[in-house]
């Protein structure tokens, strides 16, 4: 087998009983690392100790994922202004966080023969959204409904970053503790500490 030791430095070739001798001698175990290498490739390690590591990281990895998420919004061909601007945020905050969007487009009744309405409000609400997502899926007819899919143009990772920044802001801001807020102090106190330092008399000669 090859072995590797416990700092990672190449130990070499060794039959298994001076791998284990060694094993022992570090009291460490001999873990498999590569069994299709050939010749294999083992390393001296404190296993425990690499399972723990390992749980770990997949841990840590899990916690950072980013999950593709899609929402959906229901909204009606002769939609009020109103409801369309509340239904426009919701679209807009979804966006935002990186999350796809479905919307969906109810027809009811006599509705059902103009899904030229239903196109041109799903080309509308793309249009407004433009700078933060893309059609992903144009429309098409389901049913009675119309359906189209859009897209994010920043990924969930980047979503999740910039409001772990932005919480990160508001935190500091609430606490008085900005940079900006520092630096005025310190600026705004150095004149006063001049004022009161006496002045100095000039030494003789």
């Amino acid at each position: 087998m090859r072995l590797v030791g416990p700092s990672g430095e190449q130990v070499g070739i060794v039959p298994l009983a001076k791998a284990l001798e060694l094993a022992q001698e570090y009291d460490l175990d001999l873990v498999e690392v590569a069994a299709t290498a050939r010749p294999p490739v083992c390393k001296l390690m404190d296993y425990g100790k690499f399972k723990y590591e390992s749980a770990m990281k997949a841990r840590e990895a899990r916690k950072n994922q980013a999950h593709t998420v899609i929402k959906e919004m229901k909204l009606r061909p002769k939609i009020d202004p109103h409801d369309y601007d509340t239904k426009k945020g919701h679209v807009v905050r979804f966006l935002k966080q990186g999350d796809k969007v479905k919307i969906t487009i109810m027809f009811r009744g006599r509705e059902q023969s103009r899904p030229e309405l239903g196109f041109r409000l799903l080309q509308r609400l793309a249009s407004d959204v433009e700078d933060l997502g893309f059609i992903e899926s144009n429309p098409k007819q389901d049913g009675r409904n119309m359906i189209m899919v859009l897209g994010p143009h920043k990924k969930k990772t980047e979503a999740m970053a910039e409001a772990r920044e932005a919480q990160a802001a508001r935190k500091a801001e609430r606490q008085g503790t900005t940079p900006d807020a520092e630096s005025e102090g310190e600026t705004a106190e150095a004149p006063a500490a001049a004022a009161e330092a006496p002045a100095e008399t000039p030494s003789e000669a």
